[in-house]
């Protein structure tokens, strides 16, 4: 990658549009794009919880301008932005940039994969983050976990799914791998961003919507279309959001204001499982009160899923060996994952009723 400088004090002109560097009195403003609406609860109040710790904890050296998605650049074009150095920084999940690199959903999330909990320990200490700077460095790029959204519903359905026959034919908003398994399904799996989803399932383009959970799903008035709601997505067991830096961008800044953003986006994140995890319970309730019904679905759909997983997984293996490596990290990890929840998660989910 060329070097840019992003740090270039007494610049008049950006290299790049949407980097617009400011530095003043040793004072560093950057652009700050995300995939999502920036006052959107959980995905785009990470972003600006994110950018308002590091304007504190740096005493206002560095700063960012948060911009909502489709602001500046597309939802899906974040990262497109900041490996070209159009941006010097991006935030979103890493599974909508996985076009360049199927790798990506694993850090993001995969179908009957680790929880928001088990995620973050893999990254931390069970080499997850090691494998993906590495995987990113290939971008020039330099990702850091910065929230999860907890498990999310499978979906908001017009009709009820009684058996895998209701699938067939099926126009459904689903995003990542979860895409891939329902289409294997019979389903015809789209991804569109976010502020189209609503839009979308009142028109009849499409007859279901993956989205989020419940907190999400109500702030966008998904159940102003349907009262049907089924639950868990097992497809998406916990999505991970990410900051993404451009790693030129990330190189020119002083070591206390790297560490700075590091444990801002920790701090981030903490603050993101506890929203997402508050929250969605409070809205879990209003939308019963509602009228909403939340439902499973069905033995065979799951069943299916499953067997499904297992094909898409080991195609993508077959095809990327980046893919065959962070598999073998993140399998590793979830075997022992799952092992220990068995014996303790479970049972005391199960105990206190």
């Amino acid at each position: 990658m060329k070097r840019r400088t992003f740090l270039a004090a007494g610049a008049t002109a950006a290299a790049a549009p949407l980097a617009s560097p400011a530095v003043a009195q040793g004072k560093i403003q950057w652009n700050l794009p995300t995939a999502f609406p920036k006052n959107a609860p959980g995905v785009g109040t990470n972003v600006t919880a994110f950018a308002d710790k590091v304007a504190a904890m740096s005493d206002g050296r560095l700063s960012f301008t948060v911009y909502g998605g489709g602001e500046l650049v597309p939802p899906f074009a974040v990262e497109d932005a900041v490996q070209s150095g159009n941006a010097p920084v991006g935030h979103g999940p890493t599974y909508y940039a996985a076009g360049k690199n199927p790798a990506l959903h694993w850090f993001t999330a995969v179908p009957y994969g680790m929880t928001a909990g088990e995620q973050v320990s893999w990254l931390k200490w069970g080499g997850g983050q090691e494998i993906w700077d590495d995987i990113y460095a290939q971008r020039g790029l330099k990702p850091f976990y910065s929230g999860n959204s907890g498990t999310q519903s499978a979906g908001w359905f017009k009709n009820e799914v009684n058996s895998l026959d209701d699938l067939q034919g099926l126009d459904m908003r689903i995003a990542g791998l979860g895409g891939e398994v329902f289409r294997k399904l019979g389903v015809n799996a789209v991804l569109m961003p976010p502020p189209e989803i609503f839009q979308s399932l009142q028109s009849g383009a499409i007859d279901a919507a993956e989205w989020v959970g419940p907190m999400l799903d109500q702030a966008f008035g998904l159940q102003k279309i349907t009262k049907l709601c089924y639950l868990p997505a097992m497809t998406e067991p916990g999505a991970g959001l990410a900051v993404v830096f451009n790693k030129d961008a990330w190189d020119e800044l002083p070591a206390d204001l790297q560490s700075i953003c590091e444990n801002a986006a920790y701090a981030a994140a903490l603050e993101n499982h506890a929203q997402f995890d508050y929250f969605n319970a409070q809205a879990m309730a209003s939308l019963k009160a509602d009228g909403v019904t939340f439902k499973n679905l069905p033995d065979d759909v799951t069943a299916a899923a499953k067997d499904a997983w297992d094909e898409v997984q080991d195609e993508l293996t077959k095809a990327s060996k980046d893919v065959a490596r962070v598999r073998e990290s993140y399998d590793a990890y979830l075997a022992s994952a799952r092992d220990y929840a068995k014996a303790m998660t479970l049972p005391i989910l199960s105990g206190r009723g």
